[in-house]
């Protein structure tokens, strides 16, 4: 053992790696959840721009900009670019920065596997987007990729899709694995499982989740692999197989999925409200108890997404109840927030008006969900805009905000600078109203009947679809914003004080985590 510590010293003698080596290297859980922060930005960045080509061309009826085959490759690579690649890697980059700090525990349980599932998320990315320059383009079957779409009609690249989806897989579970060995085993002492802070309670849900279901989605993609090019037919009915059976096994991943993208958002919401209404949460373990109720129903429901599929009406009543008995937990998640902030003392900080946006905005989402939930009403909505609508109500002030949010929040914790409030209360201001304008008049188009991923629509629908696309650039424009509120408040800005927030009940952040070498500033002197 003294050998391994003498290698230990040995290496700091040299004082910190200096340049590329540091952050290709590193086992610093602060540097990965910077990484990944930042890795996560930049795709929300690419798979936003994916999107403002799919409203381009909704701009107005008729084809006019890209190719009908080319618009299902945005509209298929824009959800797989935000669900796996912008939303999971923000909520495990805050995991890795805060989770450690908030339970008392020096670094991540496994520092080593921490680095690799972070390097990982390049290589998947740049596999799945070099898709789109090859012969017969990117994935063109949907995010959700259907069988026989995505098997027996789709374009050559299909096998790259499914490699880049197994290496994001893995960097999934060994994050989530990595996640939960922290939680469970390196709490300081007296840090019992019901002190911890909700976020990493929603966390350690969370991984949970993914270790359950990543697998389900890692089996998917092999059989996909298989009925490609080893003959078999899974989901081939000519020979004995059933695309079905596809769309069970793809939501039986995908429902618990969407909660694994909104969990985290809840912890931090959790968290944020309480500091600025200055009073502790209230129904801390109504909370915990909502939170594992949701992650339990959470696999119950998934024939919810499948109920014009022909399934028996016995098994349509099942989902659909279960889908309802799920709005449960979650109301009581809601009632305590705004029970939390009654007659607080509310101040309106970014992270705050974020965070109330989330919850409002969030309710709408469910009210909507609670619509699709009713199994015959399902069959006039399904596959039209208004589901567009209902997800994105949910994902985009649900997830996004609750990321917008948690780094407003936790900024001055990881760069010792305040950051500019007046142009954060700017983005969020133009993010609120640009994020409405796009996405709410979606649910009258849907319920007049138009159905998603269409280049090209009826007349009836334009004057919606230009407020829709109006909107949507104006979000998109906003990002650019918060990019810049973001480098300027790591490069400098008025200094933090320790508790930024100054005597908001729930800043403590716990237990102080050893600084790294690095604050973003200057590294301390080598002794």
């Amino acid at each position: 053992m003294s050998t391994v510590i003498d290698h230990h010293h040995d290496d700091h003698a040299h004082g910190p790696a200096k340049g590329l080596s540091r952050w290709l290297l590193t086992t610093n859980h602060k540097d990965i959840g910077t990484m990944y922060l930042w890795f996560s930005f930049a795709m929300f960045l690419i798979g936003g721009c994916m999107a403002m080509v799919i409203r381009a061309e909704l701009f107005q009826p008729g084809l006019q900009l890209v190719d009908p085959n080319f618009f299902n490759q945005m509209t298929t690579m824009h959800g797989l670019i935000m669900v796996f690649g912008a939303v999971m890697p923000a909520f495990v980059g805050l995991a890795n920065w805060m989770i450690p700090m908030m339970i008392g525990a020096p670094d991540m349980a496994l520092p080593r596997m921490n680095n690799f599932s972070f390097w990982l998320l390049p290589v998947a990315f740049g596999l799945l987007l070099s898709t789109l320059f090859m012969a017969g383009g990117g994935p063109n079957f949907g995010w959700t990729f259907y069988a026989p779409l995505s098997t027996t009609y789709a374009p050559p690249s299909v096998t790259y899709f499914i490699f880049a989806i197994h290496v994001a897989g893995i960097s999934s579970i060994m994050g989530a694995i990595n996640i939960v060995a922290t939680i469970l085993n390196m709490r300081a002492p007296g840090m019992t499982l019901m002190k911890m802070p909700l976020f990493v309670w929603t966390w350690l849900i969370t991984g949970f989740l993914l270790i359950a279901v990543m697998p389900v989605l890692a089996g998917l993609v092999t059989m996909m692999l298989m009925d490609i090019h080893f003959g078999t037919s899974f989901f081939s009915a000519a020979g004995g197989g059933d695309p079905v059976m596809f769309q069970h096994i793809f939501w039986f991943f995908g429902h618990p999925e969407v909660y694994i993208m909104i969990l985290p958002a809840f912890g931090a919401v959790s968290m944020i409200i309480p500091a600025f209404s200055r009073k502790p949460l209230f129904g801390y373990t109504s909370m915990v108890y909502a939170t594992a109720a949701i992650a339990f129903l959470s696999f119950v429901v998934w024939a919810h997404h499948m109920f014009t599929v022909g399934i028996p009406l016995t098994g349509q009543l099942f989902f659909m109840y279960a889908t309802m008995l799920i709005a449960v937990p979650t109301g009581v998640k809601v009632f305590n927030w705004v029970t939390t902030m009654f007659r607080g003392s509310l101040t309106f900080e970014a992270p705050m008006l974020f965070s109330i946006a989330f919850v409002i905005l969030f309710t709408i989402g469910g009210f909507s969900g609670l619509m699709l939930a009713i199994a015959p009403a399902d069959f006039q909505y399904h596959d039209t805009y208004f589901v567009v609508a209902h997800f994105h109500y949910v994902l985009v002030p649900g997830a996004i905000f609750g990321i917008f949010a948690s780094v407003y929040y936790w900024l001055p914790k990881w760069t010792g600078h305040m950051y500019d409030e007046v142009l954060a209360k700017t983005h969020f201001w133009v993010s609120f109203v640009g994020m409405n304008l796009a996405f709410f008049p979606m649910h009258f188009v849907g319920l007049a009947g138009m159905p998603r991923r269409i280049p090209d629509y009826n007349m009836m629908f334009a004057n919606f679809n230009m407020i829709s696309s109006i909107g949507a650039f104006m979000f998109a424009a906003t990002q650019l914003l918060f990019l810049y509120i973001v480098i300027k408040c790591v490069r400098g800005g008025k200094k933090a004080p320790a508790k930024p927030w100054d005597g908001a009940e729930g800043l403590e952040w716990s237990v102080p985590s050893p600084a790294p070498y690095h604050t973003f500033s200057t590294p301390p002197e080598v002794k």
